[in-house]
C-alpha cells in the first residue's frame, strides 16, 4: 500500500491501493470522505475557516481554508465517480491545544465552517472526533475505508 501524505492546506483523492494520511491535527481539521461502492476516498487538512482573511493564500493554497478547499475536494471526488449516496463523511481535529482559554477558538470555528459547508450541499457527517486538547494523526486505508486515528500512544478507528 502506497502512502499519500496530506500536509496543512493540502487535499487529495484516491481510487487505488493507497493510504491517505495527515499528521498532528491541532486546531486544524481533516475532512475524510469515502465511497464504499467505488472504494475511493479523499482527505483535506484545513487550517482556517475563511479565505477572506488572506485572499492571496486562498488563491495559491485553497485547501488551507474550509470555504475555498472543500468545493475542490468534492469536485475531485466527483471526477472519480464518487456518489454522495454511497459515501460516509467524517470530521477529525479541531482541538484547543495552544488556546485552552478559547481566545481565538480556531478549532471550533474550523469544525463549524466544515459543518456549514456540508449543510449547504446537503451532506451530513457520519461521525466526528473533534475538540479537546489533543493532537491527532489520521489515516484512511482507501481499499477498505478503515479510518484510523492516533494520538500519543493511543490508536483507534472511527
Amino acid at each position: 500500500m502506497k502512502r499519500i501524505d496530506v500536509g496543512i492546506g493540502d487535499y487529495t483523492v484516491s481510487k487505488g491501493d493507497d493510504e491517505i494520511k495527515t499528521y498532528a491535527l491541532g486546531s486544524c481539521v481533516a475532512l475524510v470522505v469515502w465511497d464504499h461502492a467505488l472504494r475511493c476516498g479523499g482527505m483535506i487538512h484545513i487550517a482556517l475557516p475563511e479565505g477572506q482573511i488572506n485572499p492571496e493564500k486562498a488563491q495559491t493554497k485553497p485547501g488551507y481554508f474550509a470555504d475555498t478547499g472543500l468545493p475542490l475536494l468534492f469536485a475531485e471526488l466527483r471526477k472519480l465517480g464518487a456518489d454522495r449516496r454511497t459515501c460516509w463523511v467524517k470530521l477529525i481535529g479541531g482541538s484547543a491545544i495552544l488556546d485552552e482559554n478559547k481566545t481565538f477558538d480556531i478549532g471550533r470555528r474550523n469544525a463549524l465552517a466544515v459543518k456549514k459547508y456540508l449543510w449547504k450541499i446537503g451532506l451530513a457527517l457520519t461521525s466526528e472526533e473533534i475538540g479537546g486538547t489533543i493532537s491527532r494523526t489520521v489515516a484512511l486505508a482507501v481499499p477498505s475505508g478503515t479510518l484510523t486515528i492516533s494520538s500519543g500512544n493511543e490508536t483507534w478507528t472511527l
